[in-house]
């Protein structure tokens, strides 16, 4: 059965399947929401996700926008929410500046980071993972499979 994994920017979901992503133990499949037509999200987006299902991934790592949460628990389709601690504001800037995100995504991060965080921490129809300081993905994969 795949995981789908609903991750907050910054908590490693490209790092992790760029190191152990063809693994079998950890194949998974990252689904970069970035790389989809905005005309037409989240509905692209989700049509993506629903037909990946079908791969023989062991985890599926997707973005965590607001629509694309919704329409997941719409669908009957099970996730992990992962995100960080709302005190982990500084740590997360960090994260994306020394990743090299662009100036207007750490801006934007740096005016909506306390509003994202509670929306995540409010969000039915999943099972939440708070990440804690100097925590990533990979610190909580296990965790992820057995839920």
């Amino acid at each position: 059965m795949i995981r789908v994994i609903s991750a907050f920017p910054g908590c490693g979901k490209t790092h992790f399947h760029n190191k152990h992503g063809i693994i079998s133990d950890y194949w998974t499949l990252d689904s970069d929401s970035s790389k989809f037509d905005k005309a037409n999200f989240p509905q692209n987006y989700l049509e993506h996700i629903k037909k990946s299902l079908e791969n023989k991934c062991r985890f599926m790592f997707v973005s965590s926008h607001k629509p694309v949460r919704e329409e997941l628990v719409k669908e009957g389709i099970k996730f992990a929410l992962v995100y960080p601690d709302i005190k982990l504001k500084d740590e997360y800037i960090q994260r994306y500046k020394d990743r090299g995100s662009n100036e207007t995504f750490v801006k934007l991060l740096e005016t909506n980071y306390e509003n994202w965080i509670t929306e995540l921490t409010i969000q039915g129809g999943c099972e939440h993972i708070v990440l804690q300081s100097g925590q990533y993905l990979s610190d909580v994969i296990e965790k992820i499979k057995n839920l």
